[in-house]
Formats: structure tokens, C-alpha cells, sequence
């Protein structure tokens, strides 16, 4: 009898050996995923990213930052890592990367045993303390038996964790690139309404003085006031549009107080002197795109959760249980021991729920998750496609506004110029040849500032983040004038 016990009793850790996995390190290590996040952004954006876990790694991010952007004129590239390095959101989504590691590790981990100690008979006074000990070890077989399929559709989970978070850091360098672009358009375009407010307010006071003088009726006069009153309106109105853009830049790259005290330029870049070539842009969309990825991770998550539903259709739940129980009797002052092994296997008979629910969730969740990808690529495609039209013709457009419109309305600025100084030209007519020009020219920083939009939807086409539309705003018209008769 004490054999068959400790037979037993030694047996029970083999099986518990058995159901122990070593867990792999990259679902313990904290800093593994984002290290594979990391590599992939870099390759795509080339700039640097961290996950700050701990006070001190926050105040260092926090400290480089302030030293990249406080009280400085910020470059688009500045803007940018700032924000891939302070963005809250953007280290929220790296925590999700560790919180489905944590899943994954959670079932790589055997399902624990589960004791039961029970003593019978206790305080009877010829046997002592008890008379029958049971002991039981109850093990979830099921648990082991599908823990490799399950450890299969947790790592494709936090594959496409990590792949989201990947997409996440583009998204949001896309982001404060436009943002960064149209603060500083919004600021160039305020320049140039305050240069045409110049102009027109010069307009107003010579008409406000040859009114004086009887020169010019009061229709002409009200046509020149109500000019400058509409672009006054105008300025405002740009000042506006440009602080809260710069605004927008501000919150992206996750600075308040004391640190949002940075300045952007007063001017977008030129256009480049030729159009770089961008070559076979949907193959690369397709190669590239990550957004495509997590689709292509979660069908295959699908795929593994369905032969795992299929696996556990019938049998839901399957547990050993396997102890011995120890029984003591006493006769004419002698106490016998007697010890019988005992196991039991427990499991749910399918007799109402036959699995067919769970399938057939699974069965449309695949198809489902198909289907998203088949649209996804489709998407893609024509997203890369958008993006390239965009370009080309946005750069067309803005050279043309500069090699063509802006020129020709120079010349005639400075012809009026030399025919006001030959006594040929009036005041008017020569302040109407410099709002022109000022529209031109306003009109030209449009057309420049939705080509750097447009470059801008190009990287965000092949690698993701984007919108999948050109992110070009209404751009602001200065006021018509009537000009004033005489």
C-alpha cells in the first residue's frame, strides 16, 4: 500500500514538468517588442523613438525635447522627433505592445494545479487525529493540449500589436509633418495679407485725402474704405488661422507651459529646382504598407483562432484528476493504514452546445477579416495612386505659379511703377498693379505650401500613416478691389 502512495506522489511532478513551457524572452523582456517597433519606424522615417517606462526615462525625454524646441526656431525635422519622443499617445500605444506580450507570456504559462486535501473521521478517539486523508491533484488537460495553438494566435496578436504601434508612429510623424506645413503657410500667408493691407491702407488714405479736395467723389472714396476694412478683416482672420495651426503643431509634439515657447519660420521652403521621379509607387505601397500588414497578421490570427475553435468544439473542458486516499482502522488496539490510488476524468457532455455557435463565429470572423484585407489592398493602391497624381500635378502647378504668374505680374508692378513716375500712371492704378502681384504671389505660396503636402502623402502612401487624401486646405484670396473712379 505505501508503494502504490509514493508511486504516486513521485508521479505528479513528472506530469507537472511535463506541462511547463519555457516562456520566450521576447514576451518577458519589456523592452523587446518596442526594440522591433523601433527598428521598423527608423527604416521607414529615419528618426529616433522611445518608450520611457520610469519617471527618470520621462524627465530625460522631456529635458532633450525642451532643449530641441524651447525658444528656437523649429525645423519640420525638429518638429517631428520632438513629437516621436514626448507624444503621450503615441507611448500609450507602446504600452499596448507590452500589454499583449503580457497576454502572450500570460498563455505560454501552464494552467496551475489545483489541490484538494480532505480529512474524515476527525477526532475519532480510537484512531487520534482522523480517520480517512483524500488527496487530490487536479490538472486541466485541455489547457496543455491546445496551449501551442493558443500560444500561436496570442503571437500573432502581438505581432500586430507591435505592427500597430507601428503605424501609430507613422501616423503620427505624418501628422506634425502637415501640421508643421500649415502652421508656417498660415504664417506666410499673414505676411503677405499684411503687405496687401499696407498697400490698401495707403489706397484709403489718398482717397480719404483727395476726397478732401473734391478730386475724388464718394463712391470712389467708400470703394477704397471698404477695401482696407475687408482686408483688416482678412488680416485678423489669418492671424487667427496661423495661431491656431501652430497650435495644432504644439499639442502633436506634446508641449505646454513654459516649453511652447518655440517659434517656426516665416516662410515654407522653395519648390525644388526639378521633380524627383517616384517610381513603380504602388509595388511599394503594397511592400511597404503597414496598415496592410496588420490586416495580412489578423487573418492569420483568424485562421489560428478558427482550427483552435475547431479543436475545442465538443470538448470544452477536460481535466485529470489523479490522488490516493489513506483510510486507518483500528482493531483490538491495533491501527491498520490502507492507501488506494484514485483518478477521475471530468469533462462537459456536449448535449445543448454542440460548438456549432462557436464555429460559425469563427467560420465569419475569418471571412470577415478576409475581406478587410481584400480591401485593404485595394485601398492601398489607389491611395498610392492619389498620392502620385497629387504630386506631380501639385508641383506643376506651384512651378507654374512661380516661372510664370508671379514673373508677369512683377513686370507689370514695375512697369506701372516707371509709368507713375512719368506722370502716365495714377495712384490708383499703380496700388491695384501691387494687389495683384500680392494675390499672385499669395496664390503661389498656396500652390507651394499643397506641393509639401502633397511630398508629405507620398511617403505616408508607401509606408502608412496617412489620410489617403492630399491634405491641401482652402487656400485665403485677397479682397477684390473695385478700384476708384474719377
Amino acid at each position: 500500500m505505501r508503494h502504490r502512495k509514493w508511486t504516486i506522489l513521485l508521479v505528479t511532478p513528472v506530469i507537472l514538468a511535463a506541462c511547463a513551457q519555457n516562456v520566450p524572452d521576447k514576451y518577458t523582456d519589456s523592452k523587446v517588442g518596442f526594440m522591433a517597433v523601433s527598428n521598423q519606424t527608423s527604416g521607414a522615417i529615419g528618426k529616433r523613438t522611445a518608450f520611457a517606462q520610469t519617471k527618470s526615462e520621462n524627465d530625460a525625454l522631456a529635458q532633450e525635447v525642451r532643449g530641441m524646441v524651447q525658444k528656437k526656431t523649429i525645423s519640420v525635422e525638429t518638429a517631428v522627433q520632438a513629437a516621436l519622443l514626448n507624444n503621450k499617445g503615441l507611448q500609450s500605444s507602446y504600452a499596448e505592445v507590452g500589454l499583449s506580450a503580457a497576454e502572450a507570456w500570460q498563455e505560454s504559462t501552464p494552467e496551475n494545479p489545483i489541490v484538494s486535501l480532505g480529512l474524515f473521521g476527525v477526532g475519532a478517539p480510537e484512531l487520534g487525529l482522523y480517520k480517512t486523508l483524500e488527496t487530490m491533484v487536479a490538472f486541466n488537460l485541455l489547457d496543455a493540449k491546445t496551449r501551442k495553438q493558443r500560444m500561436a494566435v496570442a503571437d500573432a496578436r502581438y505581432q500586430q500589436a507591435q505592427l500597430s504601434a507601428v503605424n501609430d508612429t507613422l501616423a503620427l510623424a505624418n501628422q506634425t509633418r502637415v501640421a508643421w506645413i500649415n502652421a508656417v503657410a498660415a504664417f506666410e500667408t499673414l505676411s503677405y495679407l499684411r503687405r496687401a493691407g499696407e498697400a490698401a491702407a495707403a489706397g484709403s488714405e489718398l482717397a480719404e485725402q483727395l476726397g478732401k479736395t473734391g478730386a475724388l467723389n464718394k463712391a470712389g472714396q467708400a470703394r477704397e474704405f471698404a477695401f482696407n476694412a475687408e482686408l483688416a478683416g482678412q488680416v485678423a482672420k489669418a492671424k487667427l488661422e496661423a495661431t491656431l495651426a501652430k497650435e495644432d503643431l504644439t499639442r502633436l509634439m506634446g508641449l505646454w507651459g513654459a516649453d511652447a515657447n518655440y517659434y517656426v519660420p516665416d516662410a515654407l521652403p522653395p519648390l525644388p529646382k526639378s521633380k524627383p521621379w517616384i517610381a513603380s509607387i504602388e509595388k511599394a505601397a503594397l511592400a511597404n504598407r503597414v496598415d496592410l500588414k496588420v490586416a495580412k497578421v489578423g487573418l492569420e490570427a483568424q485562421a489560428r483562432a478558427f482550427g483552435l475553435t475547431d479543436q475545442t468544439r465538443l470538448v470544452t473542458d477536460l481535466e485529470l484528476i489523479a490522488g490516493f486516499e489513506s483510510e486507518r482502522e483500528s482493531e483490538n488496539g491495533v491501527t491498520d493504514t490502507s492507501t488506494r490510488p484514485q483518478f477521475e476524468l471530468e469533462f462537459a457532455i456536449p448535449i445543448f452546445d454542440t460548438g456549432a455557435a462557436r464555429m460559425r463565429t469563427a467560420e465569419l470572423s475569418y471571412m470577415r477579416a478576409a475581406n478587410t484585407l481584400a480591401e485593404r489592398a485595394v485601398n492601398v493602391r489607389s491611395e498610392a495612386r492619389s498620392a502620385e497624381i497629387s504630386y506631380h500635378f501639385s508641383y506643376e502647378i506651384a512651378r507654374h505659379y512661380r516661372d510664370v504668374v508671379v514673373p508677369l505680374r512683377t513686370t507689370i508692378e514695375e512697369e506701372g511703377l516707371l509709368s507713375y513716375n512719368g506722370m502716365i500712371t495714377n495712384t490708383f492704378e499703380l496700388l491695384t498693379d501691387v494687389r495683384e502681384k500680392l494675390a499672385s504671389s499669395l496664390e503661389a505660396a498656396n500652390a507651394k505650401r499643397d506641393f509639401w503636402l502633397a511630398q508629405a502623402n507620398v511617403t505616408a502612401a508607401i509606408y502608412g500613416g496617412g489620410s489617403g487624401s492630399a491634405a491641401g486646405g482652402e487656400g485665403m484670396e485677397i479682397a477684390a478691389s473695385g478700384g476708384a473712379g474719377h
